[in-house]
């Protein structure tokens, strides 16, 4: 019998009747009924999240910020709900806790009374963290608090973005009037540094002028020891001037009271001689008219006459002599009394201007010790002015440097409009842009677990189908046909119709829910190439142990249920499961079908294939060694089959 033959007539046994066509049929829907609804009904599960019901709680009182009263509490929660990522619903802390309990809530969002004040609080004297209480209820769904508790994160994560946005913004506004600040400094460093050169300036002028100064006062020291000693001597003839000029005020008191008495005497003489004067004519002529009483001769009248006028006039030019002297010696009566007077003047005079000059004496002496101290003073103030200059030459220096260092300090703060502070502060806030530059990109969850279950319903209906299918025509080993062909027809039965489920299989993955297939004709080449491979296997475990070899078939499909790396990465497997990671089938074709539709590395999805080709050819040869056993050999087994078979 050939190998078309013996699968010929498997099939006719398979659909010999009705019930037997029902069963083949049922069967050969497992695959594409396990992973068709499976992966419908996790197609895109994350589109769907906001039917997920889920309760915010604000019990937020606010904060004052800068003058202002805000409330995040209120501000983050009226996000979320607008963003509607879950199905949110805003409720008091009584009605959240009760609602997580008994599952009307998956969880629950609670932003406590002081939320809003310590998120205010990193910039007060006593910061401290913000608390967010998340509560969940894994009776609810554990993937439910998983992805609350993302949503956590994620609201964590936006509450700091916006925090750090603000003080970012408030950090550039202190900086932008740092540097206005910066810039006044700037300006007045200039002006100090003007200031500090003319004041430089000024203090070497008053350095030459405090020397010339100190060789002034020098002078000026000797000059006052000098005019003290020439008062002293001043003083000394002062006093001896005083002297004399009294004894001769006193003498011209004197000179003046004989004078006085001269003048008198005088007067008494003028008015004696200006009476003998006025009396002389009239004396005259009656000296006259007494002789010519006589009848003295004529002659002798004219005689005594004429010596009478002669008289006469000599008394007259006496009188007037007289009386000139007597205008002179009163004229010097009364200059002797100014004299008098002058001299006691002079002497008064001399008195005072000897004491004024023992006074010039002192005050010189003092002058001359003072100016002593002055020049020592403006000694001592020349040296600090000496040093002032110095002193004011490096705070020039330094004035310089200060003014070079705020310009520099300008120069580096960045002089940005409050658009670009806005920008920068959100920046800041939020540093990185995650790019998903993927090398290939599954699209949805449903698509991203699309290879695994593929791989696993490819097992699980090559397992079914050797629940009606006989591994081995016991007719061809009773009939010692060839151990080869028995093998092959034995395989490729289950074999062709594991390729025909993969078809269904394949047309509900890349059809009914539209997962996208980079390479639609390799991945089901890999499929069906898996499809066999696995047929290979149960066919050898059957072979070989019987109703225990198809036992071990759901075994193994357990084992390489967790080993595959289908949902998590394999390496976070135990060490022994992840060992047999790199062993098992499935691992290959669960990779294989990733590289081919998700458009990865064919040379990998070439490499994982030739694993699968080389277990389904191990297994063929493990098979036929056993068929071939079969034909030459009976087992107990044979004789007395297992009750589980």
């Amino acid at each position: 019998m050939k190998i078309p033959q013996m699968i010929a007539a498997e099939f006719r046994r398979l659909t010999a009747s009705p019930m037997s066509i029902v069963a083949l049929i049922a069967l050969m829907c497992v695959p594409v009924l396990y992973g068709g609804l499976y992966l419908w009904a996790n197609q895109n599960p994350y589109a769907n999240l906001d039917r997920i019901p889920a309760a915010i709680v604000v019990d937020d009182t606010g904060a004052d910020v800068d003058g202002k009263t805000v409330n995040y509490g209120d501000q983050v929660a009226d996000q979320l709900i607008e963003d509607g990522s879950f199905q949110w619903h805003r409720v008091a802390a009584g009605s959240a806790t009760s609602g997580v309990d008994d599952s009307k809530y998956d969880f629950s969002i609670t932003f406590p009374a002081d939320f809003s004040s310590a998120l205010a609080s990193a910039s007060g004297t006593s910061p401290h963290r913000a608390v967010v209480t998340l509560t969940t209820n894994d009776t609810n769904s554990y993937l439910a608090s998983t992805i609350g508790t993302q949503a956590a994160e994620k609201i964590r994560t936006s509450i700091v973005k916006q925090v750090n946005e603000e003080a970012a913004q408030q950090f550039l506004l202190g900086l932008a009037d740092i540097r206005s600040n910066l810039v006044k400094a700037v300006d007045c460093a200039d002006k100090l540094v003007d200031g500090a050169a003319s004041a430089q300036s000024g203090a070497t002028q008053l350095a030459d002028g405090l020397g010339s100064a100190q060789s002034g006062a020098s002078q000026l020291a000797d000059g006052n020891a000098q005019l003290a000693s020439g008062s002293q001597e001043l003083a000394s003839k002062l006093g001896e001037l005083s002297a004399g000029a009294q004894q001769v005020s006193d003498g011209a008191a004197k000179v003046a009271a004989g004078n006085q008495q001269l003048a008198g005497k005088a007067n008494e003489a003028g008015a004696v001689a200006s009476q003998v004067a006025a009396d002389a004519p009239a004396v005259g002529q009656k000296l006259i008219d007494d002789l010519k009483a006589r009848h003295v001769d004529q002659t002798i009248i004219d005689r005594v006459q004429a010596a009478v006028g002669d008289i006469d006039q000599t008394v007259q030019s006496g009188n007037q002599q007289i009386q000139s002297a007597v205008g002179q010696v009163n004229q010097l009566a009364a200059g002797a009394d100014q004299v008098a007077s002058g001299a006691a003047q002079v002497a008064g005079g001399s008195q005072q201007a000897q004491a004024g000059a023992s006074q010039l004496a002192t005050g010189a002496a003092t002058a001359a010790s003072g100016s002593a101290t002055l020049r020592d003073g403006l000694t001592t103030l020349h040296d600090g002015s000496t040093k002032l200059e110095s002193g004011l030459s490096t705070l020039h220096d330094g004035t310089a440097q200060l003014r070079d260092g705020l310009v520099d300090g300008v120069a580096k703060i960045p002089d940005n409009s409050p658009a670009l502070q806005k920008k920068q502060a959100s920046t800041i806030a939020d540093p990185v842009n995650l790019k998903n530059d993927s090398i290939t990109s599954a699209g949805t969850y449903g698509a991203g677990l699309a290879p695994f279950f593929v791989a696993l319903a490819g097992w699980i209906g090559i397992y079914a189908l050797f629940l009606i299918v006989k591994p081995v025509s016991r007719r061809a080993i009773t009939a010692l046909h060839s151990p080869v062909k028995i093998t092959l027809a034995g395989w490729l039965t289950p074999g062709l119709l594991g390729a025909v489920q993969m078809i269904g299989l394949f047309a509900i993955v890349s059809g009914a829910l539209g997962f996208g297939i980079h390479n639609p004709l390799g991945m089901y080449g890999l499929m069906a190439l898996a499809s066999v491979t696995f047929a290979a296997i149960i066919l050898a475990l059957n072979v070989w142990l019987g109703s225990v070899g198809q036992f071990l078939g759901l075994v193994l499909m357990v084992l390489q249920l967790v080993t595959a790396g289908g949902t998590f990465p394999w390496q976070t497997l135990p060490g022994p499961l992840a060992s047999l990671h790199h062993v098992l089938p499935m691992s290959y074709a669960v990779d294989g079908i990733r590289q081919l539709m998700y458009g990865g590395n064919p040379a990998t999805a070439w490499a994982d294939a030739g694993v699968l080709a080389l277990w389904m050819l191990i297994a063929l040869l493990v098979a036929a060694i056993g068929v071939t056993r079969m034909t030459h050999f009976r087992t107990l087994r044979d004789l007395r089959p297992s009750l589980i078979g």
